[in-house]
């Protein structure tokens, strides 16, 4: 039976997870280069930081909060008009990119900014003293000394992608989602709704487990 299975359906589930994969590794690499530096800046323009700017920071705050406060599906939606006038297209995995870097970048950015200022604010004092420059602090104090909660959060962040991509199966994006819905909700097909779930268990776990190892070991170096 299993066999049979995966004869009938096993060329759509790979092709569902190559296309979860594309999502996933393009929407996160361009919310990291986003998300990342606006972290660091959110932390450079608060009250008593070297480029402390109320305004700025409380315009970039308001903007976050507000993004991050649409959940997806309704984001995916609104910002159709957008997407097309950007990419050419609001269908298939070129047509979700925009949509879901617009929602991951966000949670990047206060993920970064929450990493950050954990880091000891003696070691950021002390560096600031000596008089060095605040590019070599953001690099060899800040990211260095917040890597571990970095590698954390962008794990979360991860995670929390992979979810974003399976909803966005309602615009034809394709992915797990987009066949769990169409065969698994739509037609019916509940071996095709199970083997879906258990992939996207085993995915989630998988990067769970290796975000969990990588910030272990960096804690201890």
């Amino acid at each position: 039976m299993i066999i049979e299975f995966f004869d009938t359906w096993g060329m759509d589930i790979w092709k569902a997870i190559i296309q979860t994969f594309q999502m996933v590794s393009i929407s996160l690499s361009i919310s990291i280069v986003i998300g990342l530096p606006l972290g660091v800046f959110l932390v450079l323009t608060r009250p008593g930081k070297s480029l402390e700017n109320k305004y700025l920071h409380g315009i970039l705050n308001t903007i976050i909060n507000i993004i991050r406060s649409i959940p997806f599906i309704i984001l995916l939606f609104f910002i159709l008009p957008f997407t097309k006038f950007l990419v050419g297209t609001s269908i298939g995995v070129q047509g979700v990119i925009v949509p879901l870097v617009v929602y991951t970048a966000p949670y990047i950015a206060r993920l970064m900014e929450s990493s950050i200022l954990d880091v000891d604010k003696g070691v950021l004092e002390a560096y600031e003293a000596m008089g060095i420059k605040t590019k070599d602090i953001i690099w060899n104090v800040m990211i260095r000394e917040a890597r571990s909660s970095i590698v954390l959060g962008l794990t979360i962040a991860t995670i929390g992608l992979i979810g974003a991509t399976a909803m966005a199966g309602l615009v034809g994006a394709g992915g797990l989602g987009d066949l769990a819905y169409r065969y698994g909700h739509l037609r019916y097909e509940v071996d095709v709704m199970y083997v879906t779930v258990i992939l996207l268990i085993i995915l989630v776990q998988g990067l769970q487990s290796l975000g969990n190892t990588i910030a272990s070991k960096l804690k201890k170096d």
